[in-house]
């Protein structure tokens, strides 16, 4: 082996680098509608995809291709298809559509990210903060905006929802409150799991009729109701367990132990709080998507972070649980649970 054959190379740092490309090819497909197109359509040769999306022809079949390349989508013998999972998770129809993740990313987060170097020296926000407004006040206050955000959420929620329905003892348990619940994914994937669950959600009251909406969509309108509030003022409702999922991560240290206080107030002696999120190893080696969940929370937020499985249970035990432990559940998510 020749003295060049061990240098090290830069593939891992061009492809970091412009990582970017990727990111972006796919955010175009999910807005152009390449998958849902597919899903109905079937197999199409790159022509008739074409014009069905309305492209022009210079740039398609190298698009089509590098969606292939990527991952994406699927060729043989000429026509593409969408593979198993984005026919799953990015066709709008099925109700596992994460799409709405990569709607928000094109509409909001792009841009703010293109501003990381500004928030690394500065420490400040750089979503709408920086013209003096409340995030979640521009989201509440456009119905459009609000609903992406809901669909964003569910997206990045129900797969990592029913991990927490299949991985935690709820034949021990009777009832659940998700704390922060937007549109309800988390206790609908619990009780479509386990028929005796019943509770709800508890959230901000424009979120209500899209709770009730979702829920009743998959039946579970008995079984499940919303609570409207603001969980910094008001008291949280009681169940036997409380989630609080993709929440704790965008406020600050002092804010976190304030609502894990407050679920301990309203657990029963033996109740449960389970904190999902994608938690960071205590390494900070392998969870690069929580170190930069915990970025992201620089951008979005006054002083918002992610913690590590070690700050979570540390936190649970300050506020009283009396024993805590953690848990993978899918990808870069983990819950931390503690029991009162």
């Amino acid at each position: 082996m020749t003295e060049h054959e061990n240098q090290p190379t830069p593939e891992a740092i061009m492809r970091l680098g412009t990582a970017f490309w990727g990111s972006r090819t796919l955010i175009s497909a999910v807005e152009l509608g390449v998958f849902s197109e597919l899903a109905v359509a079937g197999a199409l040769d790159a022509e008739s995809l074409r014009e069905r999306l309305g492209l022009h022809p210079r740039g398609a079949k190298d698009f089509f291709d590098a969606l292939v390349a990527l991952g994406m989508l699927e060729r043989e013998n000429g026509r593409y298809t969408n593979t198993p999972a984005t026919e799953l998770f990015l066709d709008p129809a099925k109700p596992y559509y994460m799409g709405g993740v990569f709607e928000m990313a094109n509409t909001r987060l792009y841009r703010h990210w293109g501003l990381l170097t500004e928030a690394l020296r500065t420490g400040l926000p750089q979503n709408e903060a920086k013209d003096g407004l409340n995030v979640f006040e521009v989201l509440y206050a456009d119905p459009v905006k609000l609903e992406q955000f809901v669909r964003a959420m569910a997206g990045a929620s129900t797969y990592t929802a029913q991990a927490v329905a299949a991985k935690f003892p709820w034949q021990d348990y009777r009832s659940v409150i998700d704390v922060g619940c937007s549109g309800g994914a988390v206790p609908v994937q619990i009780a479509l799991a386990h028929e005796h669950i019943t509770g709800g959600g508890f959230d901000l009251p424009p979120l209500g009729p899209i709770f009730d909406a979702y829920v009743a969509g998959f039946g579970l309108g008995e079984r499940l109701s919303f609570t409207g509030g603001d969980f910094f003022v008001d008291p949280l409702p009681q169940a036997d367990v409380l989630v609080i999922g993709h929440v704790l991560h965008g406020f600050d240290l002092a804010e976190r132990r304030l609502l894990m206080q407050k679920a301990y107030s309203a657990l029963p002696d033996g109740g449960a709080l389970i904190v999902y999120d994608a938690i960071i190893d205590d390494e900070r080696r392998s969870n690069a998507h929580g170190l930069l969940i915990s970025l992201h929370m620089m951008l979005e937020t006054p002083g918002g972070f992610e913690g590590t499985c070690s700050d979570y249970r540390a936190w649970m035990q300050d506020s009283g649980f009396r024993k805590s432990y953690v848990e993978h559940l899918v990808g870069p998510d983990s819950m931390v649970v503690g029991i009162k």
